[in-house]
């Protein structure tokens, strides 16, 4: 069955715990399914650099995703949680192991990890990581993680990884929790084929998400990985009806993110159009797919 979630509005709910703890509830109580953060860690300062073109800066607020999600899995029973995407490149591999296994472990195994590789260098360099490399270092990255949550102990000697004989604990429920890749590109979409439990899309038309997903079937084809499980999120900037979703559902679509509030209140930065625009979007919508 499609799945239908909603983004949670990192840069517009602020700081108030009561807003964010019901804004959370709300979409489980509408009959969503998932939902989903993004994830920065640093802001770059504008006062010295004038050329600056980021969607993000110091000013943007961002709620740290892990800590976000755990908050969520515990006033939640049923919503899935997913990361998208966790800028992986920038952080040390066993930490993110270790904190998506207590995301995994406190929602009962409701957890998506997504992960990309990120565009912002300001922040790459304030956390001590290599901007240049994070494409090929993700795919390393992406292999310790599965051995971390699935073996007791782990014996890694990669390219940027040593471990000797070392592991988690607790190990998350899920044994590995699920990589969803996220990007556009073709490198991005050749390693969700290739290494990926599933795909994440940028916004785009219907007809751009179907002719990305055909790409990558039969890029995973090509890696000899088509008979194995792949879930696909995507955000369609047209197809907001049931039937638009049906045809992307029967393109392999297993998740749409929707961000509803333009086609009720255009585009918007308030919290409380946006939140409306969550509720009307479900009485028009999910309704029909109850």
């Amino acid at each position: 069955m499609l799945r239908l979630g909603v983004v949670f509005p990192q840069t517009e709910i602020g700081n108030d715990m009561t807003a964010i703890r019901d804004y959370i509830q709300a979409l489980e109580g509408m009959g969503y399914t998932h939902i989903l953060a993004y994830d920065h860690v640093l802001g770059a300062g504008l006062a010295h650099r004038p050329n600056w073109t980021g969607p993000y800066n110091s000013d943007t607020p961002f709620h740290e995703v892990f800590t976000l999600l755990s908050y969520a899995a515990a006033i939640t029973t049923r919503l899935e949680l997913v990361t998208g995407v966790l800028i992986l490149p920038q952080r040390q591999t066993a930490l993110v192991a270790k904190q998506a296994a207590q995301v995994d472990l406190f929602s009962g195994g409701r957890f998506r990890l997504g992960v990309g590789t990120g565009w912002n260098k300001v922040e790459y360099d304030g956390l001590n990581e290599d901007f240049t490399n994070r494409g090929k270092r993700s795919e390393e990255q992406i292999a310790v993680l599965r051995a971390l949550w699935t073996q007791k102990e782990v014996t890694f000697d990669g390219t940027w990884h040593h471990i000797e004989e070392a592991g988690i604990n607790p190990l998350p429920i899920q044994r590995p929790i699920p990589i969803w890749i996220g990007g556009i590109s073709e490198p991005a979409m050749r390693r969700a084929a290739r290494l990926g439990d599933g795909w994440v899309t940028d916004l785009q038309t219907s007809a751009e998400i179907i002719d990305c997903i055909d790409r990558i079937r039969a890029w995973r084809k090509e890696y000899g990985r088509d008979h194995l499980p792949f879930e696909i999120m995507a955000t369609p900037s047209d197809a907001w009806n049931v039937d638009g979703y049906q045809r992307l559902a029967d393109a392999g679509v297993t998740h749409i993110l929707t961000m509803p509030w333009p086609f009720y209140h255009g585009e918007t930065d308030e919290l409380d159009k946006k939140i409306d625009s969550v509720k009307r979007y479900a009485d028009d919508i999910i309704s029909q797919f109850s």
